[in-house]
């Protein structure tokens, strides 16, 4: 049986990019655009309406930038993938980025078929960040970890909510963790709010890196 392709929200303010971009994905049969906006307002009302698996979107955009709307997402505990697109390599962006809960960071100037390859990685759960910041990833989630006083408490979750924890930390997608647990999209998409919201986590990576250092992903 075919698999569903995972679907795609554009965020940028440029059509040209956003045209490039989506026949970019086109030529690929597991991934499709199933939006586009060219302003963050109209961005956070398409994901919240269509909830897509990955979200990519610019940091530089007029009103509203790339971190405040996902800010806002995540304040709404969007369950999609946000990968921030942009031209700034700058360390302060990158670590803005990561602590309001994006799951990666990729730079525009970056080969068509690697952004590609990063989506595709990035569809499927996993981090991505272009290469030549992730001496700077490392560094911001360190020093990003929850403090004492406000530690996720693993003991507040559901079993349920356990195993989703333990299979987000291994690097899977709603739909796999599904299939694994014999569960609709939905019901994951449900049970990782909660989670996330339990815990005090913004984001996915926020779990998979807190249960890797909690040693929690080894169940």
């Amino acid at each position: 049986m075919a698999e569903t392709p995972a679907s795609i929200l554009l965020i940028d303010d440029h059509p040209l990019l956003r045209q490039g971009i989506k026949q970019l994905i086109g030529m690929e049969d597991d991934m499709e655009v199933i939006g586009e906006a060219s302003n963050a307002a109209d961005g956070i009302k398409l994901a919240l309406e269509t909830e897509p698996d990955l979200i990519l979107m610019d940091l530089n955009m007029p009103e509203m930038d790339g971190i405040e709307a996902l800010k806002h997402l995540r304040d709404q505990n969007i369950s999609s993938r946000i990968v921030m697109f942009t031209v700034s390599d700058q360390e302060d962006d990158v670590v803005a980025a990561l602590r309001a809960g994006a799951d990666g960071y990729l730079l525009k100037d970056m080969e068509p078929e690697d952004m590609i390859a990063q989506l595709h990685q990035a569809a499927v759960g996993k981090m991505v960040i272009s290469d030549r910041l992730t001496t700077l990833l490392a560094q911001a989630l360190r020093s990003n970890k929850p403090q004492q006083s406000s530690r996720p408490d693993f003991d507040s979750l559901t079993p349920r909510e356990k195993d989703i924890l333990r299979l987000i930390a291994e690097g899977l997608s709603n739909k796999m963790i599904g299939r694994k647990l014999d569960i609709s999209d939905g019901t994951v998409k449900v049970h990782v709010k909660h989670l996330l919201k339990k815990l005090n986590l913004r984001s996915r990576v926020e779990v998979a890196v807190w249960a890797v250092e909690e040693g929690l992903h080894k169940g």
